[in-house]
């Protein structure tokens, strides 16, 4: 049983428990500088008699626009502790979408990371009427030191603040989270200290970390879920280190040496393929061995596996995969994966290398785990887990995912409508994911249900699936499948280039020039993507196999509008974007 009614007693049960520990850690000028509890602690006081002061009250919504630092944990536990509610934004949305979330939430005080923040919301501050003060964790030139809130409350008593946080109930709403969205304007899923403290209470155990524990953080800390596994972190007693930069994780896991971290599949992709790219620098004896191991790590399985595979197992680990773990620091208990599906094949062969990746399902709506693979109940390859103590899951008839449970969200910000969309009579939550149980036991999920298209014929075609079986070539980075009405399926397709250029020079082959316009438009690149396609195509029936596909020049990406933040692919957006085309596969 968690011994915290609101999150932000959350650190106060760690300076009980464990006052030395080095809560938070960061790296500046090359040192790792540690804040302790109690400093922690002091400085969120602080930051809540500055907002008492500024005339924050309970129940007003406060901003935070940053990315991953201590000074966001700050701050959120700060405006708690006031009664007010917190409102994270992402750092890479679109001023657009900034100015529908302030205006939705009718923010009054924003505090933001930087000078490259600061000016997309100076861009659209006419437009959002409400908003009064801004505030920078970085000094930038026209706008208010975050320090400056602790100077307006140097005369406000501590007693007001512990005057608000008494009348704060487990019950009460927390946090006001707006999904990033594959389509229309975001919505703000209002979840309740009570819904975030049930899932760090139900997440104690699948989580392989306790008060020894380095954990590192790059994530978004506004996604709620790098979110609670921080609140989760904080009640353990593990120390937090953040990552400089995405830029630097690789070097930053070899300096923390950390036992858990999380990731979303895209980075572990990128991972392993850079991975691959050493194995395939080496030559001779090496290079055999190395991709020995790979193979033996390709027919790897939790249960029912012969004593002749353990032995050459036993070997791969010694020889190659015990590299891989040095790599990731060497002292990996775990990877927990979530955000969207991870390729079955990665979490085999990250599993036989001995660094288990435990991949999870939930969603902002349900605070968000509802299920995860651990080793306490068991892990299934392909499958996203066993459900989380508390929650209950039942298939509809349609296939869809119901979710009840004390995670399930209160509902949506102003928005009645899409609430009694979602929320039925009897209190389930609709998910919009299909599944299915294996063995009674771990759930599955196996597409969107708003993503399952049919063709012209009547047939069905699930794309997730088959996106992500597609992407294990080395040659495809991304992929989309299309084809909604249409006689048949096809794809766009966003070739691998760092690998294709790789691939040509060590076949000969003469891409016509090095930019990635002139890449895809090259008939033996074209050629070779042909051979992928009709490989993984065999996996398939006849009616969902991929009849044709055009090669994309650019990655779908943030910037570009066709991923979400949490790299989900815009599906509408992409095909607005990609229009001709689209006439060149079905038109032509």
């Amino acid at each position: 049983m968690i011994h915290a009614t609101r999150l932000f007693d959350i650190p106060y049960y760690q300076l009980k428990t464990h006052p030395n520990q080095r809560m938070f850690v960061t790296k500046t000028i090359g040192v790792w500088n540690p804040l302790s509890v109690q400093e922690f602690l002091d400085k969120a006081m602080a930051y809540s008699k500055g907002l008492i002061a500024m005339g924050v009250k309970a129940g007003d919504n406060v901003a935070l626009v940053s990315g991953t630092r201590y000074e966001w944990n700050i701050m959120d536990i700060a405006i708690q502790q006031v009664g007010a509610i917190v409102v994270p934004l992402y750092p890479n949305i679109s001023e657009g979408e900034y100015r529908y979330i302030m205006n939705d939430a009718g923010i009054q005080l924003c505090v933001l990371a930087n000078d490259e923040l600061f000016q997309k919301i100076q861009n659209i501050r006419a437009e959002v009427p409400s908003l009064e003060h801004l505030f920078s964790f970085e000094a930038v030139d026209g706008c208010k030191s975050w320090t400056s809130i602790i100077d307006a409350g140097a005369d406000v008593a501590e007693s007001e603040v512990h005057a608000r946080m008494e009348v704060v109930k487990t019950d009460d709403l927390a946090t006001i989270i707006y999904t990033s969205g594959t389509t229309g304007n975001p919505k703000g899923v209002m979840l309740s200290h009570g819904n975030l403290l049930s899932n760090v209470d139900a997440c104690q155990d699948p989580i392989p970390a306790d008060s020894n524990s380095k954990v590192l953080s790059f994530l978004p800390v506004c996604h709620v879920y790098e979110r609670m596994l921080h609140y989760l972190y904080m009640y353990l007693g593990c120390s937090i280190h953040f990552a400089e930069s995405m830029d630097t994780i690789g070097d930053n896991i070899r300096e923390v040496k950390p036992e858990v971290f999380t990731a979303v599949p895209r980075l572990i992709e990128k991972v392993y393929d850079k991975i691959i790219a050493k194995g395939d620098e080496l030559t001779g004896i090496k290079r055999k061995l190395f991709f020995w191991a790979v193979s033996v790590g390709e027919e790897y399985d939790v249960v029912g596996k012969s004593l002749w595979y353990k032995i050459k197992l036993a070997i791969a680990r010694k020889l190659i995969f015990s590299k891989w773990q040095q790599a990731l620091g060497g002292n990996v208990r775990a990877i927990a994966s979530g955000s969207a599906a991870l390729q079955p094949r990665l979490a085999r062969i990250f599993l036989a290398a001995n660094i288990p990746i435990l991949e999870g399902y939930g969603l902002t709506e349900t605070s968000p785990v509802v299920s995860v693979n651990s080793f306490h109940k068991g892990i299934r390859i392909g499958t996203v887990g066993a459900l989380i103590d508390g929650v209950s899951v039942k298939i509809a008839e349609d296939g869809e995912i119901l979710v009840k449970g004390p995670n399930v969200m209160m509902g949506y910000y102003k928005n009645p409508t899409a609430t009694a969309e979602v929320m039925d009579t009897e209190g389930w939550f609709h998910t919009g994911d299909i599944g299915i149980f294996q063995e009674g036991v771990f759930l599955k999920i196996t597409d969107r249900k708003k993503e399952i298209f049919k063709t012209s014929g009547g047939k069905y075609i699930v794309p997730q699936a088959m996106e992500n079986k597609f992407k294990e070539s080395r040659f495809i980075e991304q992929m989309m499948v299309i084809g909604e009405s249409e006689k048949f399926p096809a794809a766009y397709i966003v070739p691998s280039f760092a690998f294709v250029k790789e691939w040509a020079q060590r076949k000969n082959v003469n891409l016509g020039g090095e930019t990635n316009a002139e890449i895809v438009k090259n008939p033996a690149v074209i050629a070779r993507l042909q051979e992928e396609v009709d490989k993984y195509n065999l996996g398939f029936g006849n009616w969902e196999q991929i009849k044709k596909f055009v090669l994309l020049d650019k990655e779908f990406s943030i910037d570009g509008n066709e991923l979400t933040p949490t790299l989900k692919l815009k599906r509408k957006k992409i095909m607005e974007k990609y229009q001709e085309e689209y006439k060149q596969i079905y038109c032509d």
